[in-house]
């Protein structure tokens, strides 16, 4: 949990990643937000500007951009959620870099991933729900075990 000094309240910071034009992301920030208001703090952590600024106007507390930001900021999470193509060296058309990849991984912080990729791989065993469906459990189910 994140603290924010003497007074005020502890908050579960969740980092969104998300590359391309952030659409998984905004969704995500989105549902989070209609669902549990300002009570969690968000941060958008973009492969890129356009990913970054889309998570940002869905609105997440903070964003940046790029493989640093991914690097020094998921340490600090408590709950890493994106598509599973995060984990992912060279995957989203190479904006995951290795120690991005790397980085969500070995951070001990639990992660919630979206089996969606545009990747050639196919995951065997799964409903093949779409997007939204996703996101509905996801918001409405799987993060109550972490906040």
């Amino acid at each position: 949990m994140t603290s924010y000094g003497k007074g005020k309240k502890l908050t579960k910071r969740i980092c969104i990643i998300d590359g391309q034009g952030g659409g998984i992301g905004s969704v995500l920030i989105k549902s989070l937000r209609e669902r549990y208001g300002e009570s969690l703090e968000i941060l958008a952590l973009g492969t890129n500007a356009i990913a970054t600024s889309q998570m940002m106007k869905a609105r997440a507390n903070r964003g940046a951009t790029g493989e640093n930001a991914v690097v020094r900021s998921v340490p600090d999470a408590d709950l890493i959620i994106g598509p599973i193509s995060i984990t992912w060296a060279h995957a989203m058309m190479g904006e995951i870099t290795p120690r991005m990849a790397e980085a969500v991984m070995s951070c001990s912080a639990p992660k919630i991933l979206i089996p969606l990729s545009r990747e050639k791989v196919v995951f065997v065993g799964l409903s093949g729900e779409p997007l939204p469906h996703l996101v509905e459990d996801i918001v409405n189910n799987k993060i109550k075990e972490f906040i």
